[in-house]
């Protein structure tokens, strides 16, 4: 038994003991709320051709819809980031999910542009405002060793729920109408949240932040750990602004170079998602391919994440591990566009694409977790996740401009790779920097996350 003289880190009281079954419980709603996260970000994607005709409003209209939704879910994550570092993890989740959950409810009773896009955008501020909590406690929950394994498998429920959603909704919608598939988007979160409430714990490095002993001292004997709550070592609290402190300590050249990484891999991810179908049809492939074209990106992405996030977990230069699956994305997304009227060659590119590009992203939000302190990883998740979430915004529409200019698929997949390199330049930059760090002796925030 530690000795209660001793203090010692909550993160060596994981690193002591295998992942635990009351830890799994932990990680589960958070993959759950992810699912319900991604199955929502989907919806109005799936839906708005529907809704165009029967409102009778041209489908050009939706690009603003979709990019309200998306800058509604960067604001949620600055904003509930900085929230869950203050007030802690679980309330600021509730919130986000209740309110996600109660507007997609109300999202079938409007009848005008104008209310759907207020609608869309209250929808985003949840939808993004639970990321961060989400991500936040699986990492704080997680041991280190296992740590980019299990967060990039719990965020694997967002691709998977997206997935779901296409499924879900082409059952649906020919059956009950679209409004149907915000009734099951709004009302699984709404069965969720008992759950949250009731099994969810706060974060346990939260708690030994605040002092709150009598909680922490509950999830310690739920974890079986002989550690006293006292002798836990709370981590330094943030003495300034937390979105300053992102930029402290030798963390700023990180961060940015984190954001570049998150930035230029969303921005790849939400144009695949949004113009794969359209750009395949013109090249003569036909609806159903066309379709599942974008349900192989999202297969691929979650085989990807398991396989490079144990990759990443075992190696010592976990950066050289996604930045070359980056790259390497990069060509699969370059071929896309040489896929022709092939379906064949299109699901195969696709979901390599996928397995790389996409893996590689969902394993970086895990390596964002794993950056900072607890002080300020709600808020570095959070707005890492809203910057990615500026490159869904731009992604789309920038697809939307080259398509207008007449740009034909293969410049368009190539230039669209481009940005994979891009990320993989970022992350190897950074890991190069920490070995740097570590060669001459010094201690800087890049330092812990490659080992020399």
């Amino acid at each position: 038994m530690t000795p209660a003289s001793t203090p010692v880190s909550f993160d060596s009281v994981l690193d002591a003991s295998p992942l635990s079954r009351y830890q799994i419980g932990v990680i589960v709603p958070c993959a759950l709320v992810a699912m319900i996260d991604g199955f929502d970000t989907q919806a109005i994607g799936l839906v708005a051709p529907e809704i165009a005709a029967d409102w009778g409003v041209n489908p050009a209209t939706f690009g603003l819809v979709f990019g309200i939704g998306l800058f509604g879910g960067l604001i949620g994550a600055f904003l509930f980031g900085l929230t869950s570092d203050r007030y802690g993890r679980k309330p600021n989740l509730l919130i986000a999910v209740g309110l996600f959950a109660a507007v997609t409810l109300v999202t079938p009773f409007v009848s005008t542009v104008p209310e759907l896009l207020l609608v869309r955008f209250i929808t985003g501020l949840g939808l993004g405002g639970a990321l961060p909590g989400i991500i936040s406690i699986t990492s704080e929950f997680t041991p280190r060793r296992m740590r980019a394994t299990v967060v990039g498998l719990m965020f694997c429920g967002f691709p998977l729920g997206a997935v779901v959603g296409g499924i879900v909704a082409a059952k649906l919608i020919p059956v009950l109408g679209w409004q149907a598939v915000f009734y099951v988007g709004g009302g699984l979160p709404l069965l969720l949240l008992p759950l949250i409430a009731v099994r969810l714990p706060e974060s346990a490095q939260f708690l030994a932040m605040a002092g709150d002993h009598t909680r922490l001292s509950r999830i310690l004997r739920r974890m079986n750990s002989p550690v006293r709550a006292e002798d836990i070592a709370p981590e330094a609290a943030a003495t300034r602004s937390p979105v300053a402190s992102l930029f402290t300590g030798g963390r700023a050249t990180g961060t940015l170079l984190l954001w570049v990484t998150i930035f230029l891999s969303l921005l790849l991810a939400y144009l695949l998602t949004n113009w794969i179908p359209i750009v395949a049809r013109q090249t003569g492939v036909g609806a159903a391919s066309a379709i599942l074209a974008v349900a192989a990106l999202n297969l691929g992405g979650v085989l990807g994440c398991i396989t490079l996030g144990r990759l990443a977990d075992r190696s010592r230069r976990p950066t050289v591990i996604l930045g070359v699956a980056y790259t390497l994305g990069g060509l699969a997304i370059a071929s896309i566009g040489q896929a022709g009227s092939s379906a064949a060659a299109l699901l195969g590119a696709c979901f390599v694409a996928g397995l790389l590009s996409i893996g590689a992203q969902l394993c970086t939000v895990a390596f964002i977790a794993g950056f900072y302190d607890t002080a300020q990883r709600a808020t570095g998740v959070g707005w890492s996740l809203g910057i990615g979430r500026l490159g869904g915004i731009v992604g789309p529409v920038l697809g939307g401009l080259l398509v207008a200019a007449g740009m034909g698929a293969p410049s368009l997949f190539l230039l669209t790779g481009l940005a994979s390199v891009g990320s993989a330049v970022a992350l190897l930059t950074l890991g190069w920097l920490s070995r740097r760090a570590h060669q001459a002796g010094s201690v800087p925030a890049v330092a812990p996350v490659e080992a020399h």
